[in-house]
């Protein structure tokens, strides 16, 4: 264990005493040759190697050089062990990462995958160890907890790519509305979801639109009924952060007679950024864009000087709960005409300053029990794509950096499964694609709407959907490709691929403002990244003008107001925090009419993070509003409650005071110390400075209803690449190249990214050797 500093005397010298050297000369045993690594004006690291080999060993000294707390935490969260270190708060995931059994996973992962992948992970973990053994100061969280840097193996970089997506999208979705099932029966429960907008905006065929699907209640009937049983309700009788931007312009409709390619990935504003720009060349291949701290190459945003790609989450349903019945001793599930054995072991979580926690872990057929308790009978399983089977995604990053054309690329991705993406692609001789990048179970559509009974076999998958079965389009007629996590195809697809997705807002606003902008330039990217039309704003601004005008003066003061706003959600402009106040206290009442404010107690969404009913229903109120649909209003009126959440948004402090958007919405990033060492968190967490949006604009600085107005998720990174012409492509990250506290790259981007700004990307080696602020040497 390292010697403690306590938080109370942290103080900006000791930040720089922790910091690693940027300059001259480290041995980084197992090179075959010398590697430079370069840092430009930004910090952002360009690394230049002999091999592939080497240039992931560098990489990996480079990774742990900027972020190495990072790494180690994120691996830690991924296998169970988070609350070592941060104590009872990560307890809950801790536990759920144990029964998903992510260590199992990721170490038959690497034994599955091919040589050339495992090379790159050994290499990768070689050059993190390398870092370790070099003599540099570790990162100061390791001083604040008194903990030493543990050894990085090859399987550990599995680890932690499969955490930054694990879990996401569908099963929430499913949790929450069997938990609300009991409370607003079989004919409403399809209405718990993201709103259309009316029609979804369909990604394939690009510009198309489609009725969205609805449930299937006959199809239900039978996991209706034994959801119903199994919470000790009679049957039913007759009886919903994150998202992404990207878009592609073809060569035909944009000003530089190329293909332009622009994006922003949207997560919670993690400290530090789960993102890092990273420039890496070697004899195969010279690569720009951005990595994951903690894993090699470039798995979701880079070009490599022929082709260029950016991804966006594509909301496939690759994850399925199953409601079991197990025997009476619990050994057994019904499955079929027989019985289906069930594993159970025990296991334990150090908890710092607490001891140890235990608990069981028991699996059945389809996979660990997730929610639920065993003994009571039922509960329910989770069967995840992530989990199911060996993952040979790892195989893809090497294939990727060879790849010259689109349709490479595409091929290259050939068993992608971690987590399901829309990969948008285009390449220097013209052309622009999409490919949903995901591995996706044969089933019924049934499976997305509810946790199905675990006991009939024909609920069981039916093998997969082959690659080339998945939604695919290159150089559609029309020359634009834009998706926004939008339903991806309609419903007469021949294989069922999803139920929940975003709402069309944000894709329909950029392929009507790329409409309008036919020679579209790497130039008018950030414009675009910064729009902050609202289309819910509007929506809820002209159902107030048939609402009769409030009895009460601040009411009826703040209906006026909003009537005459335009809906776009500037910073400056206190109109949009109005609407803010306005919007959540309307989902409030929504909650506690429908009777949906106690579902959050349920033990089903409870699952870490859990499910927060408020959350859910921010995402459903608008289009119960324009259909008029006030079946979850308890038999009131939504005229009604729009005057009661008139009255109660005017009485709020930012409606009262007239404050900013921008000054109520502005992100707080914290550092996940923070909370544990808060006399440190002044020289933890990064500064931020006011910001518009919100999760319904193309700028989706996005909130969390039950939290506030303040902006918890958001663009990670904004990105163009100039296709064929790379030294006109631009980035930026929201806070910084480095994550070390006390860098002078930890804070840098953010005034840049908070503008809609970006900085040069830089490519071009001669330019970056003149010019680099930082140089250093690795030697064999």
């Amino acid at each position: 264990m390292l010697p403690k500093i306590s938080a109370e005397s942290l103080n900006p010298q000791q930040l720089s005493a922790c910091l690693a050297p940027l300059d001259g000369q480290v041995a980084l045993p197992g090179l075959t040759e010398p590697a430079s690594l370069l840092r430009d004006s930004w910090g952002i690291p360009h690394l230049k190697a002999a091999t592939a080999q080497d240039a992931w060993r560098a990489l990996g000294f480079a990774h742990a050089q900027d972020r190495l707390f990072q790494m180690e935490l994120t691996r830690r969260r991924a296998l169970g062990r988070a609350a070592e270190w941060l104590g009872e708060g990560a307890v809950a995931s801790d536990m759920l990462a144990r029964r998903l059994g992510m260590e199992a996973a990721c170490r038959r992962d690497v034994a599955a995958i091919g040589a050339e992948a495992r090379a790159m992970l050994e290499s990768y973990a070689a050059g993190v160890n390398g870092f370790l053994e070099s003599g540099a100061p570790v990162p100061v969280e390791y001083r604040l907890l008194g903990e030493t840097p543990e050894r990085w193996e090859a399987w550990h970089s599995i680890a932690v790519m499969r955490r930054l997506g694990l879990l996401m999208g569908s099963v929430w979705f499913k949790l929450w509305r069997a938990a609300a099932l009991p409370v607003v029966g079989a004919e409403n429960v399809g209405k718990l979801r993201y709103d259309d907008g009316g029609r979804d905006l369909l990604a394939i065929p690009p510009g198309s639109d489609a009725a969205r699907h609805q449930a299937d209640l006959e199809a239900l009937a039978p996991a209706i009924r034994a959801l119903l049983e199994s919470l000790g309700r009679e049957g039913p009788g007759d009886e919903t952060a994150g998202g992404s931007n990207n878009w592609a312009v073809g060569p035909a409709r944009s000003g530089t007679g190329r293909p332009v390619l622009a994006g922003d990935p949207h997560r919670v504003f993690e400290i530090p950024n789960m993102y890092a720009q990273h420039h890496v060349a070697c004899d195969a291949f010279d690569m720009v864009g951005l990595t994951v701290p903690g894993v090699p190459g470039f798995p979701h945003f880079a070009h490599n000087g022929s082709v260029a790609y950016c991804v966006t989450h594509a909301f496939m349903d690759i994850h399925d709960l199953f409601l079991e019945r197990f025997s009476e001793d619990g050994a057994a599930t019904q499955h079929g005409e027989g019985l289906a054995p069930v594993t159970r072991r025990r296991d334990s979580i150090k908890v710092r300053d607490a001891g140890t926690c235990d608990f069981e872990i028991v699996e059945t057929i389809h996979g660990p029990v997730i929610a639920g308790d065993p003994a009571s009978g039922t509960a329910l399983a989770l069967r995840s794509v992530q989990f199911a089977e060996p993952d040979l995604s790892f195989d893809c990053l090497p294939r990727m950096t060879q790849a010259r054309t689109v349709a490479e690329l595409y091929d290259a991705t050939r068993g992608w499964g971690l987590i399901d993406h829309n990969l948008v692609a285009a390449d220097t001789a013209g052309q622009i694609g999409h490919l949903v990048r995901a591995r996706v179970p044969r089933r019924s559509a049934a499976h997305g709407w509810l946790p199905l009974p675990g006991w009939d076999p024909a609920n069981d998958w039916q093998g997969w959907i082959a690659h080339e079965e998945m939604p695919q389009v290159i150089d559609p007629p029309e020359g634009l490709i834009v998706t926004a996590n939008n339903r991806v195809v309609a419903d007469d697809h021949p294989d069922y691929l999803c139920t929940d997705c975003h709402p069309p807002y944000r894709a329909s606003r950029i392929l009507e403002r790329l409409r309008a902008m036919p020679g579209f330039g790497p130039e008018d990217a950030a414009a675009l990244h910064a729009d902050t039309l609202s289309p819910n704003a509007l929506l809820l601004r002209d159902r107030l003008r048939g609402l009769a005008e409030p009895a009460d003066p601040a009411a009826a003061a703040l209906r006026r107001t909003l009537l005459g706003w335009d809906g776009q959600m500037r910073a400056e402009d206190p109109r949009p925090a109005a609407y803010i106040a306005l919007r959540r206290a309307a989902t409030r009442k929504l909650a506690e009419r429908s009777g949906l404010s106690g579902v959050g107690q349920h033990p089903w969404t409870a699952v870490a993070p859990g499910v927060v009913p408020q959350n859910q229903l921010w995402w459903t109120l608008p289009d119960l509003l324009r259909r008029d649909d006030s079946s979850l209003l308890g038999g009131g009126s939504w005229d009604q409650l729009l005057q009661e959440a008139l009255a109660e948004a005017a009485a709020s402090p930012e409606v009262a005071a007239e404050k900013r958007w921008g000054e109520v919405h502005q992100p707080r990033f914290v550092h996940p110390l923070s909370e544990q060492y808060p006399a440190a968190a002044a020289l933890l967490d990064p500064p931020s400075r006011p910001v518009g949006g919100d999760g319904d604009t193309v700028l989706a600085n996005g909130l969390l209803c039950s939290a506030g107005p303040r902006a918890t998720y958001g663009a990670l990174a904004r990105y163009v690449f100039d296709v064929g012409a790379w030294e006109n492509c631009r980035w930026a990250v929201f806070h910084g190249a480095s994550g070390q506290p006390g860098s002078a790259y930890y804070t840098n981007q953010n005034e840049a990214w908070s503008d809609c700004a970006m900085v040069p990307m830089l490519y071009d080696w001669p330019a970056i050797e003149a010019q680099a602020s930082h140089r250093q040497q690795l030697t064999p």
